[in-house]
């Protein structure tokens, strides 16, 4: 058994996965409109995902973020170039390579210990993989081009995914990805 300090010891990051954040408040403007994209395996407007990621950056104040899953198609990117990348220095794009047996696999038994998400299913999971393949790889491409992209091999066992992350972050801080 690996026993790990707190994850804010070991990334000093402040993690923004804000669609999920956002459909479970109540009061939201946005809930309705992520909830339906997310339940068609459909991607959330770019305006409304470039806005909660400024939002949170502003409201946080640190200036280290780790941004989960986003962008996920050309119109994210382009939203994101447009109202973000000045603000940002992108230092790299973790991918998880995993087959797509084993995330459905994941998914579906997420959903049966009672995830609560509305897209842990394989409907919707179908579709997602769909939108992953023609709208999500290009953009992985588009940055392994930049040679930006952090591959860990994520159909292993989760602590030596987190092993693999872990050191990652380490370079970072270490100044070895800059």
């Amino acid at each position: 058994m690996i026993r790990r300090p707190p994850r804010s010891t070991l990334f000093p990051y402040t993690t923004l996965f804000r669609s999920r954040q956002e459909r479970s408040k109540k009061n939201s403007q946005y809930r309705e409109t992520i909830e339906q994209h997310i339940q068609q395996g459909k991607i959330v407007p770019v305006e409304i995902t470039c806005s909660l990621l400024e939002n949170a950056m502003n409201e946080d104040g640190g200036c280290k973020f780790l941004i989960d899953g986003f962008p996920r198609n050309q119109d994210n990117l382009d939203g994101w170039n447009r109202t973000m990348a000045d603000k940002v220095n992108l230092k790299f794009v973790l991918f998880f390579e995993c087959a797509q047996e084993t995330c459905i696999k994941r998914c579906l038994k997420r959903g049966a210990a009672g995830s609560g998400r509305s897209d842990d299913n394989e409907e919707s999971l179908k579709k997602r993989i769909v939108t992953y393949v023609t709208e999500t790889m290009p953009i992985i491409e588009h940055y392994k081009k930049q040679d930006l992209v952090k591959s860990v091999d994520a159909s292993r066992a989760p602590d030596e995914v987190f092993e693999d992350v872990s050191k990652l972050f380490e370079d970072i801080q270490d100044g070895k990805l800059i």
